[in-house]
């Protein structure tokens, strides 16, 4: 029976699926409206949008690859590390973890049981746990990491895709940014709630982030087009 996915390599699978999402939105939109500020050819328009999100999606899927693989080769190397100490200075990890435990507030004699129950069941768990904040084994798969940003990447981008090519003219443009705020909004407060942040702030750092980036843009096509 395959064994069950934890609650934290969920949390890093959807990380990295919103932040696809996010790059997904602003960087399409950011190409098309630049584009857009160029030229009013919809198929021009179109055919940049769809190559932003074919190279993002590799450049995406290949980044959170090469992150989480790199976040897994330090982890596993603390943890080598910190076997090794406890084969050579048991006491002294002892102390560290039991001075942790009183540093919440918890009397010494209490941590002092809390650290010999706690090593006497899993040391090694409970010192790189204590050290690094992260359990034993507990790795993300940078596969996985990969493959959510490599199908979100292009979901988020069919949003501005969809807005610049199926308004009129006339519209095209600010219905695009409008579309592209919204769904920042919602990026921007999923990832804040992933986080444990502050979501309001998530969301106006998210959206005008991507509002001042369409802005750059567009600016910068018109001073190559119309």
């Amino acid at each position: 029976m395959k064994p069950k996915m934890s609650l934290a390599k969920k949390i890093n699978i959807m990380r990295a699926s919103v932040m696809g999402a996010n790059d997904g939105i602003l960087s399409v939109a950011a190409i098309v409206i630049g584009v857009a500020g160029a030229t009013t050819d919809n198929f021009a328009i179109f055919i940049s949008g769809i190559a932003g999100m074919l190279a993002g999606t590799v450049s995406m899927a290949m980044g959170e690859y090469v992150s989480v693989n790199s976040q897994k080769d330090a982890q596993e190397a603390a943890t080598i590390e910190q076997k090794l100490m406890l084969e050579h200075d048991y006491d002294a990890e002892f102390s560290f973890v039991k001075n942790k435990y009183m540093e919440t507030g918890m009397a010494e004699e209490l941590a002092t049981r809390a650290t010999t129950e706690m090593m006497a069941g899993d040391s090694l768990t409970t010192l790189v746990r204590e050290r690094y904040g992260f359990e034993v084994g507990e790795y993300t798969s940078p596969y996985a990491a990969a493959i959510a940003s490599m199908i979100s990447f292009p979901l988020g981008s069919i949003l501005p895709l969809v807005a610049i090519t199926c308004f009129p003219e006339k519209m095209k443009v600010i219905a695009t940014v409008i579309a592209v705020a919204i769904a920042l909004t919602i990026t921007g407060f999923s990832a804040a709630k992933l986080g444990d942040a502050n979501p309001k702030m998530g969301i106006v750092r998210n959206v005008i982030a991507g509002l001042l980036t369409m802005i750059a843009t567009y600016f910068i096509g018109t001073l190559f087009g119309r």
